[in-house]
């Protein structure tokens, strides 16, 4: 073969070896995939550090919203007048202090049509007697002070009531030289529907909810 024939360029198969095209697109591909990963990543990092705080923000004023137990409070007066006797449950000692006769029966008759029982009707010991310058003085044990006093009490307005050492569940009524008459029924009744009425329920709930 003579140097008329020699063969040139590279025009011809296998004279060179063949690009590797498939394998650079390959690795385009691969790092578009990877690229699209870590943008997902970081988005999904955003939306927790920046949503996740507007859940536990919403979460926080709906607690602040949630009812409210009303504190347990001591009681009070208001509160104990469940547990007044009521008149026919207490028993009244009615005793005069004053120059007056037959002052203390008289008054003992009206208490009983009142629904008080009536105790002992007499004058009154030497400790009161012909000292009491007021309307009068209510007298029992010093347990009497917040049950039985409070109810006799409605019915002389202005009473002085006094603790002494007795046992007993039975109350005086000391008649005082400024006493004239019993409280008028329809003022006392009042004072006594007053005195057994319950106190209003306690709010439960937070207001502005």
């Amino acid at each position: 073969m003579g140097g008329q024939y020699r063969i040139t360029g590279n025009k011809y198969p296998r004279m060179r070896r063949p690009r590797r095209r498939g394998r650079l697109a390959f690795l385009a591909v691969a790092s578009v995939t990877a690229l699209g990963v870590i943008g997902w990543g970081t988005l999904q990092l955003i939306d927790v550090f920046t949503g996740g705080g507007k859940s536990a923000s919403a979460v926080g004023t709906k607690g602040e919203c949630a009812p409210k137990a009303a504190p347990t409070a001591s009681p009070s007066p208001a509160s104990a007048a469940r547990t007044l006797p009521k008149p026919g449950q207490i028993t009244v000692n009615v005793l005069n202090a004053t120059a007056r006769t037959g002052l203390a029966k008289q008054t003992a008759d009206e208490l009983k049509k009142r629904g008080f029982r009536i105790g002992r009707v007499d004058n009154a010991t030497k400790e009161f007697d012909k000292k009491v310058k007021g309307t009068g003085i209510l007298l029992g044990s010093a347990s009497s002070m917040n049950t039985s006093l409070p109810v006799l009490a409605t019915q002389l307005a202005g009473a002085e009531r006094r603790a002494d050492a007795r046992k007993g569940a039975d109350v005086d009524l000391i008649i005082g030289d400024g006493f004239k008459q019993l409280t008028a029924q329809a003022a006392a009744d009042k004072a006594l529907a007053a005195l057994y009425a319950p106190p209003p329920p306690p709010e439960t709930t937070k207001k502005g909810c």
